[in-house]
């Protein structure tokens, strides 16, 4: 992982279970915005940064699923 990488989760992942973590809401715009970022990346041959944003955007939908799933069963 480059250091590009590990601060990005980390501030993301830090902003997002701080401030509204029971709303899975946020979560799936992060994984948009995660997608949105990769498709220059892609466009400009970057593909390791590319890569990863689009596993953080599927790490992001599937956290959503899960809060989404929780609050269904209750």
């Amino acid at each position: 992982m480059k250091p590009q990488d590990i601060v990005f989760l980390v501030v993301i992942l830090v902003l997002l279970l701080l401030k509204r973590f029971r709303r899975p809401k946020i979560f799936v715009i992060s994984g948009l915005i995660c997608i949105a970022l990769s498709i220059p990346l892609f466009a400009f041959w970057i593909f390791f940064t590319a890569q990863h944003l689009v596993w953080y955007a599927c790490g992001f939908f599937l956290v959503a699923i899960i809060l989404l799933l929780v609050h269904n069963t209750k």
